[in-house]
């Protein structure tokens, strides 16, 4: 292996401008920037998950990162190039204010970013390679000790915390028992696929109004072929962690509106804990004491979740239903709410994406018949998600008695709390709003709301 100096002065003298460089290090890497371009250089290093001991595995290693990431942002990776003999990933600059740690510490993150960017994260996921059956990765095996690994390290280096660790392994252990069945199914269903494996905010960048993820990890195939709900357990607590729980919500529920992988929601709290018990693990060994403390106590909150309440929304089109709810989310406390949206629901059951015109259809997905089947998967996915410990609000008119007396006997059967949501709004001001709609799921007309206000059931004494 060529010896190598402590500092890249030998890679800046091979750049254009070498008096004009900046160097960024990592424990793993160089990064140069000057001028419009970076270059990443790997350290000739082995750690017990990476292997860049020689310039060959170091070449092998960037031409990964390269194919990897250009997945998600061609714009910025470019090329693999030699720096005096040395591989390095060459990729066009951006501002390191736009990272989404900096924009959302300085609360310029909004729902809408986040919107677009589950959106894309979905549809990327979407194509994303499979990771076979046979592997190991994705296994409930595989995820434990994974899971496991983490308490092994953790416990030596902070040694006054031995009995929080203790009940977050029980905890660890337990769930990854109960939920083995789930892990199963998930990987046989083709959730389990190659990933990025880092989707921190550090490693999300908004260009043109965009989110785009970038430095997903090419040097250990077992971090980036995981659950897809895994990868979004990582930005869920990262977003936790920059004290931005009605992002995290917000974010969760627009995943959960374009993949509709509500099954998603029985592992998450799993993978939620695992991300915090990784996090605390990294701090703990950068001797971030107080750091590492505060992610044990996101994991023991995850773990532990306040008894979920049923919700649901009743009113005609217009009357703010979606905007009551969301409001809902934004100002969540914690992560431990999702959303559904009958509009999202009733599109998929008939193969529609959640803006997709259903005119084709021929108003085959308005029926009675229709509706019917809607609010029974609308019942499906609840009890799911409050079987999971996730409290839900079912954004749906609710015109009927039956209608609200189908959720209220869930509540019921599943002893959580029952609630509803019916904001109102004059006739005039409910066709105004739904003139003004654009981009967006319901697909409710002026002609649509005079018929649900015939057909609108008024709230019970004893739903009021």
């Amino acid at each position: 292996m060529p010896i190598m100096p402590d500092t890249p002065l030998s890679f800046i003298q091979a750049l254009p401008d070498p008096a004009h460089v900046k160097v960024v290090e990592t424990h793993i890497s160089w990064v140069l920037l000057a001028g419009a371009f970076a270059w990443k250089v790997k350290k000739p290093i082995k750690l017990p998950f990476l292997d860049y001991s020689t310039v060959a595995l170091r070449r092998a290693c960037c031409e990964e990162e390269l194919r990897l990431n250009r997945r998600f942002a061609p714009q910025l990776y470019l090329d693999v190039v030699d720096l005096n003999g040395e591989p390095a990933v060459k990729m066009r600059r951006f501002d390191e204010a736009l990272r989404l740690d900096h924009v959302c510490a300085h609360c310029d993150l909004t729902g809408a970013h986040l919107s677009a960017f589950a959106r894309d994260l979905v549809a990327f996921q979407a194509t994303a390679a499979v990771t076979p059956a046979a592997s190991l990765f994705g296994s409930a095996e595989t995820i434990l000790a994974d899971a496991l690994e983490n308490f092994a390290e953790l416990e030596p280096l902070l040694p006054d915390a031995v009995g929080h660790l203790a009940r977050l392994r029980q905890w660890t252990t337990a769930e990854s028992a109960r939920r083995a069945v789930d892990f199963a199914a998930r990987k046989a269903a083709g959730r389990v696929r190659e990933g990025h494996g880092d989707l921190h905010l550090g490693n999300l960048v908004l260009l043109d109004g965009r989110v785009e993820p970038f430095d997903g990890i090419e040097f250990n195939a077992g971090f980036r072929n995981i659950d897809v709900a895994s990868e979004i357990a990582f930005t869920l607590l990262d977003l936790l962690d920059h004290q931005r729980p009605g992002l995290a919500t917000w974010l969760l529920s627009e995943w959960l509106v374009w993949s509709g992988d509500f099954a998603a929601l029985t592992v998450l709290r799993f993978y939620l804990v695992y991300r915090a018990m990784v996090r605390a693990k990294v701090a703990a060994l950068q001797e971030k004491r107080d750091e590492s403390l505060t992610y044990l106590s996101f994991a023991a909150r995850l773990a532990a979740p306040q008894s979920p309440t049923l919700t649901i929304t009743c009113g005609p089109s217009g009357c703010g239903k979606t905007h009551v709810s969301s409001r809902r989310l934004a100002s969540a406390d914690f992560l431990d709410t999702v959303r559904i949206r009958s509009d999202v629901e009733r599109k998929r059951l008939f193969g529609l994406a959640p803006h997709d015109s259903s005119a084709a259809s021929g108003g085959a997905i308005y029926t009675p018949e229709a509706t019917t089947r809607t609010y029974a998967r609308l019942a499906e996915l609840a009890e799911c998600a409050l079987a999971a410990g996730w409290s839900v609000i079912v954004d749906a008119a609710f015109l009927k008695r039956a209608e609200r007396d189908q959720f209220r006997a869930l509540a019921a059967r599943l002893g959580v709390p029952f609630a509803i949501l019916a904001p109102t709004a004059p006739p005039e001001e409910l066709a105004r709003r739904i003139a003004l709609r654009q981009n967006d799921a319901s697909e409710a007309t002026v002609a649509v709301l005079e018929q649900q206000l015939r057909w609108l059931e008024p709230l019970g004494p004893d739903e009021i």
